[in-house]
């Protein structure tokens, strides 16, 4: 069987490869393969056994492939340290770029790094650290100081503060350095996309601490993204299409919530330091790896009254369920536990109404992202994938948060029903239009407004 693309995620804990045809007239996801990722060994082995897992679900006798993609978050992912200025200005700017890109932000400092976080830094051993700092020609020492107080550690650096440093920056010939635009060359002005390039470019360049990683890159016809990167990437993409969107991608260990899309007209002026693209990372919130975590966000009454029995039955419950849960019980304890992690993802990620006094009396101002204009919200991830009506918790969220910059409760939501929300991503860097044609095929139209 000839296949025209494979996309492989090369995850900590799963190697998936999905199979689609991209080269005909008419595109179509095929099938996938799965396997445990090989870390200890070598990741093209796992790589092999999930191609060979996809020949069998496409009971094909032999399976050729004339491309091959991928997204890689094995060996811990992208992880990341950011250094800014101010932090509500320059490190907030390279934050929201790092995780844009798909890092995994380990720790964010403003105005001077001390000491004490040169060593947290050692500690935290990262594949990265990005440098901000000052408006274009605007302050300059502190970024500059800030780049070569972690110049000898070795680690790739990408300095993406005030423009003014680029000179001697460059004079200090340091190949391990690389110099982006500005990401916050003026005020409420985040210049996001060059540094997410850069921190792409740069992972694949420098990111091979799995076993065999480096072969994988010898056989692939395109550089390796780090996968929460490629989710944002079919956000971007769905964009285009809707004008306005929601991602909500609820994992084992983590729940990251994407969204793009602008405020209100009325709110414009006053949200102009919130960024169009917005990803957060909630390390937290997981179905699997954090699920007794997410059990603790509740009191002990309400634990009684949700799941009907004492905290330390439900967590004995917990622990004894696999991953993808087995039994019927099992099943309805992490659907619950999966609307928590919406709800409390959702509250981090989306922007509050805020009743202020003033001399004219009250005032209703916006605050934090406003997703009141999103036309199209997308659930991925494998507990919302899994889970009874998905669409009902999102629902449930929206109608009890009106005191939020929430999306209307009418707004469509589409289920990634295949789970190849990543795939897609990595794709569209290469076939984007392709892509989009995927995407009206592959995302399925869930539930309507009843919440019950």
């Amino acid at each position: 069987m000839k296949i025209d693309v494979l996309v492989a995620e090369i995850g900590s804990t799963t190697t998936v490869v999905n199979a689609f045809q991209i080269h005909q007239e008419l595109v179509a996801f095929l099938g996938r393969g799965i396997h445990q990722t090989t870390v200890d060994t070598d990741v093209r082995e796992g790589l092999q056994q999930a191609i060979d897992d996809l020949k069998r679900n496409l009971k094909a006798d032999t399976l050729d492939y004339l491309e091959l993609y991928a997204s890689s978050s094995a060996a811990g992912g992208l992880k990341m340290t950011v250094h800014g200025l101010v932090y509500e200005m320059t490190a907030r700017a390279a934050k929201e770029a790092a995780l844009n890109a798909g890092g995994n932000i380990h720790l964010i400092t403003a105005n001077r790094i001390e000491d004490e976080h040169i060593a947290r830094i050692k500690e935290i051993s990262p594949n990265m650290i990005v440098i901000a700092g000052g408006t274009d020609f605007g302050e300059k020492e502190v970024s500059y100081q800030n780049l070569l107080s972690v110049l000898s550690l070795g680690i790739p650096i990408i300095y993406t503060g005030n423009i003014a440093n680029h000179d001697r920056i460059k004079k200090l010939n340091a190949p391990h350095v690389r110099i982006v635009e500005n990401v916050y060359p003026r005020v409420d002005d985040f210049n996001i996309m060059p540094l997410r390039s850069a921190i792409y470019e740069t992972f694949e360049a420098h990111i091979i601490h799995a076993k065999g990683m480096e072969h994988i890159f010898k056989m692939i016809n395109h550089g390796i993204i780090p996968t929460p990167g490629a989710v944002m990437d079919t956000t971007l993409l769905l964009s285009e299409i809707y004008e306005g969107v929601l991602t909500l991608d609820v994992g084992g260990a983590t729940t990251d919530v994407h969204s793009v899309t602008d405020p209100k007209p009325e709110y414009q002026r006053m949200l102009e330091g919130e960024p169009r693209m917005k990803r957060s990372v909630e390390g937290d919130l997981g179905v699997y790896v954090n699920r007794i975590n997410v059990l603790s966000t509740w009191k002990d009454d309400e634990v009684k009254r949700i799941f009907n029995q004492d905290r330390k039955e439900v967590e004995k419950m917990l622990l004894s369920e696999p991953y993808i849960p087995k039994s019927y019980e099992g099943q309805q304890m992490i659907d619950r536990l999966c609307e928590r992690c919406v709800e409390l993802a959702l509250d981090r990620h989306v922007g509050d109404l805020k009743r202020v006094f003033t001399t004219n009396g009250y005032k209703v101002i916006p605050d934090g992202k406003d997703l009141s204009q999103v036309k199209a919200i997308f659930l991925t991830g494998g507990a919302l994938r899994y889970a009874k009506d998905p669409d009902k918790m999102i629902r449930r969220y929206i109608r009890s948060h009106q005191q939020k910059l929430v999306p209307d409760e009418q707004t469509a939501i589409y289920l990634d029903k295949d789970y190849i929300f990543a795939s897609l991503g990595v794709l569209s860097h290469i076939y984007p239009e392709k892509t989009k044609q995927l995407i009206e095929k592959t995302m399925m139209k869930v539930g309507g407004n009843d919440v019950s």
